[in-house]
């Protein structure tokens, strides 16, 4: 079961990483506005699937109609930094920050969550925090919008990913997978006037695989989680850092330096202290990072905790 488990979260992780391609292609020719506008209009039918068969009586009335305002405009930013993050930076330097979310998690459950983190979960913090130091390489690197809007999605997607723990038990899951949904395609609706550029059908196609593979990449870590502890899945996730020194490479003829890799291993380091620390040491109920189950930005890419609660 482990083995399967892994080797879902790996699929679902390298659907993930060929999703940003198709973004970074997309993110050369239009707004990240005008791709997530898009992208979250064809996830519709998508994610309605998932939610056809929610058992559950009630309305679309949110039980926490300001948690949930929070969390689906987090969403909706952290899409529109992220789209823009993977389209301006070297995907491995951008990957190294987007690591980062679990250390902001372990912050934000405190003053969110009510959690207690001790110097062991801290020192991992701190310890992140210096790889992003050496990823970043503030004044020997001329840094961006891109590096902005990598950080942005960070923020936002562990505030998207608190909120989830913090309220998910009381809402409906159709509350909390279409509302965000709902909020990118308006927010981005907003102001796609202001961005619009024509589009060929082949753009049209590339923005609808994007929604495919978001939806398709949160089916593998349906089925990892549903088979596998969260403690083996969850550090999954940092080997996309191999498809985007893969991709980097071969595609957009990217090196990466030593400095990139050392801080990125450090980064990595960090965040699986902190998760084995949530799975193994038993110092908290909450267990906030262990429980993120879903990337911070792909409109397809429906909540996949919330998929689970009902199985």
């Amino acid at each position: 079961m482990s083995l399967k488990a892994i080797l879902l979260g790996l699929a679902g992780f390298a659907l993930f990483s060929t999703h940003d391609i198709v973004v970074r292609y997309l993110g050369g020719i239009y707004s990240p506005i005008q791709i997530l506008f898009f992208t979250s209009l064809l996830s519709f039918p998508l994610v309605t699937l998932m939610l056809v068969r929610d058992p559950t009586y009630g309305n679309l009335r949110p039980v926490h109609p300001w948690w949930v305002a929070l969390r689906s405009f987090a969403m909706a930013m952290g899409g529109m930094c992220g789209f823009y993050a993977v389209s301006t930076l070297p995907l491995a330097q951008a990957y190294s920050i987007f690591f980062t979310v679990p250390l902001l998690i372990t912050i934000l459950a405190i003053p969110i969550l009510g959690e207690k983190v001790g110097i062991h979960r801290a020192g991992a913090v701190l310890v992140g925090l210096v790889g992003v130091v050496i990823v970043v390489r503030p004044g020997s690197a001329e840094l961006g919008l891109g590096h902005l809007a990598a950080f942005g999605l960070v923020l936002f997607a562990s505030l998207q990913s608190i909120i989830a723990r913090k309220i998910g038990r009381e809402e409906r899951r159709v509350v909390m997978m279409l509302f965000p949904l709902a909020a990118t395609f308006a927010v981005m609706g907003g102001g796609l006037w202001l961005v619009y550029e024509p589009m060929p059908l082949i753009d049209l196609a590339a923005m609808g695989i994007i929604a495919l593979l978001g939806f398709a990449a949160a089916l593998c870590l349906v089925g990892a989680y549903t088979v596998g502890d969260a403690a083996i899945v969850a550090p999954m996730q940092y080997s996309q850092i191999i498809w985007a020194i893969f991709f980097g490479y071969f595609l957009y003829g990217e090196s990466v330096d030593q400095q990139t890799l050392i801080g990125a291993g450090i980064i990595i380091t960090s965040g699986l202290y902190v998760v084995v620390r949530e799975a193994f040491a038993g110092t908290s109920d909450n267990t906030p990072v262990l429980r993120t189950r879903s990337r911070g930005f792909a409109p397809g890419a429906f909540r996949v905790s919330q998929a689970l609660r009902k199985k």
